[in-house]
């Protein structure tokens, strides 16, 4: 069992990685090949005093402190110099050192995703706007070395998979116009076919990571039609070879609530050279210029936006982790009325249910990265990302918020207040229930895969498998008998939502996410708590798993005013310092 909580004066200093044994845990149950462990210790572990002792508390500094526009120099000409404080720069120099971006390019062997997780969570935990620029830039470099001209591919990743962070160049994504928002298909940014490469004309309204070295860019080439089969995706960089803009000017940085440290601008785009994202040929045959409106720059496109939801997501654990840890030590070490706060059976039940539902997210996230081997085949684990992809960034970054609201409360008036942890986590987060599409626009992307892919199959026959390898354990008869009743439920709410009128199934997008997202964080942790007890007998999980169903899935009488059940007051120490617990302990 981890240390008690009084022993630390705050989350910054600790070593991450070594005080989060679920996440141990997660990598045990997801990477079973004893040499895919052994590389994800040695570099997962790396991250916990890298993140927790230098990146978090420059990243504290950083908030404070965040990018300014610098436009003219001593000339009068407007170079859009964007100016960051030494702890942005400092980050991100370690982090391209350490491979964040760059690793499976260096590795020389397969990086699972379920370790790319991992260093992404540690990350999301000191600060979610740095994995902004650098998760992009990972997501540019893919883009970069499937669809960029010959000519430009190799120099361009070479440059955004460096580990020396004064060769490593930076990536970032320009898809969102003042009047279009969410429905790309009114974009207006137009592209202009300039022998083999392109100029674009327009307007970007959120651009983050604007200062990057390299930019994925949506676009209409001329004479395409309208709407989302009309786009075409670009390659942008942002200088010119000689070091001026690239007809590329930021028209102001975005005043932004939170993730202050990534500057985020609105940008006019005047002619700015570019290449054309698309399939140039394999097997060494080449194509000197593909077709920009064979349709699928849209898809291109969603390839980096769906790789950055799942991050997104991530970045909902990592608020969520740090918000459980800075309220375990305050209350650990606060004291009223003679007495630890954690004392308390409120405060138990809160600090339990905020670390309950990060479980519950971190089992239904990283199932997103270990698809591959959690399902029958390669298709169903590519129908189950499809899906649940956007349901774990709607769910995480919801609960991402309440665990920062109630990590806020936890410290009372101290946690209102700029200098103490909360603030910051509570602002953050607010940012990612909206980034790479709010809650709406995901559901609607759920509806989709279940209408176009029939993608809702995958999920539900994943989650079956669960309860049944459960129903072996008699500890987990309540909670995979909840399950099993909701994945009923939603079986019957699936088929009557396919075939409803288009405005029932619009109005109702939302509820079947959420009942989607219930089923799924319930039914996977059931799957870990079944690894646990036959790994080494472990209880523990069981418990979490039965509190999750308890909160989510069954309907207590009296809105469980008349259960007498005590578990977050009894169990309270093992649950939050990941004790073992013995199957009779919970029985």
């Amino acid at each position: 069992m981890l240390a008690d909580y009084s022993n630390y004066d705050s989350a910054l200093g600790l070593d991450w990685y070594e005080i989060d044994p679920n996440l141990r845990l997660t990598l045990d149950r997801l990477l079973p090949a004893a040499d895919d462990r052994k590389f994800a210790e040695e570099h997962v572990s790396a991250y916990g005093p890298l993140v927790g002792r230098r990146i978090g508390p420059r990243a504290e500094v950083t908030d404070k402190h965040g990018p300014v526009l610098d436009r003219y120099d001593r000339w009068g000409h407007d170079t859009g110099r964007v100016v960051h404080n030494s702890t942005w720069t400092d980050n991100k120099a370690d982090l391209v050192r350490a491979g964040f971006v760059g690793l499976p390019a260096h590795a020389g062997r397969p990086v699972p995703a379920v370790v790319t997780a991992a260093l992404s969570y540690l990350v999301s935990q000191a600060e979610t706007a740095i994995y902004c620029g650098l998760g992009m830039s990972a997501a540019a470099a893919d883009i970069v070395e499937r669809y960029a001209p010959p000519k430009v591919r190799d120099g361009l990743f070479t440059r955004l998979t460096s580990l020396d962070p004064d060769v490593a160049w930076e990536g970032g994504m320009f898809l969102t116009e003042r009047q279009g928002g969410s429905d790309v298909g009114a974009n207006t940014t137009r592209a202009v076919r300039d022998g083999d490469e392109w100029r674009i004309f327009g307007d970007k309204h959120f651009c983050s990571n604007v200062d990057a070295e390299v930019f994925i860019v949506l676009a209409r080439p001329e004479g395409a039609p309208h709407g989302v089969r009309g786009l075409a995706t670009f390659i942008v960089p942002r200088l010119d070879d000689d070091g001026s803009p690239n007809g590329f000017r930021i028209k102001r940085l975005k005043p932004k609530l939170g993730t202050v440290g990534v500057p985020t601008a609105e940008v006019e785009l005047e002619g700015a050279r570019a290449w054309l994202a698309g399939t140039y040929g394999t097997g060494g045959s080449t194509v000197e210029q593909p077709d920009a409106q064979d349709g699928r720059g849209i898809h291109r496109m969603m390839e980096m936006v769906n790789g950055s939801r799942f991050g997104v997501a991530v970045m909902g654990l990592g608020i969520h982790r740090r918000s459980f840890l800075e309220a375990a030590i305050y209350a650990a070490s606060r004291e009223q009325w003679g007495q630890r706060i954690d004392s308390y059976p409120m405060v138990r039940e809160t600090l339990v249910d905020v670390l309950v539902e990060l479980e519950a997210g971190m089992a239904m996230t990283f199932e997103c990265a270990a698809a591959n081997r959690t399902t029958l085949d390669e298709e169903e684990g590519r129908l189950l990302r499809r899906i649940l992809i956007p349901i774990a960034k709607v769910r995480a970054t919801r609960a991402a918020l309440l665990a920062a609201s109630a990590g806020l409360e936890m410290f009372g008036g101290n946690g209102y207040m700029e200098d103490w942890p909360m603030a910051r986590q509570f602002r953050d987060a607010q940012c990612h229930t909206i980034w790479e599409g709010t809650e709406n626009v995901c559901s609607l992307d759920v509806r989709r895969a279940m209408r176009s892919e029939g993608a809702h199959e995958a999920l539900l026959a994943r989650m079956d498998r669960a309860v049944d390898a459960a129903r072996a354990h008699e500890v987990l008869a309540r909670p995979a008998e909840a399950v099993a009743a909701t994945a009923a439920d939603a079986r019957r709410a699936v088929d009557h939502y396919l075939a409803a009128d288009t405005d029932v199934q619009l109005l109702q997008a939302r509820r079947l996410t959420y009942l989607l997202s219930d089923l799924a964080e319930g039914a996977l942790l059931l799957d870990e708590a079944v690894w646990a007890l036959e790994h080494d007998g472990d209880a523990r999980k069981a418990l979490v798993a039965r509190r999750y169903a308890r909160n989510h899935l069954e309907t207590p009488a009296a809105r469980g005013l008349l259960d007498a059940d005590l578990t977050v007051v009894e169990h309270f120490e093992p649950l939050i310092r990941y004790g073992r617990l013995e199957v009779a302990d919970v029985a």
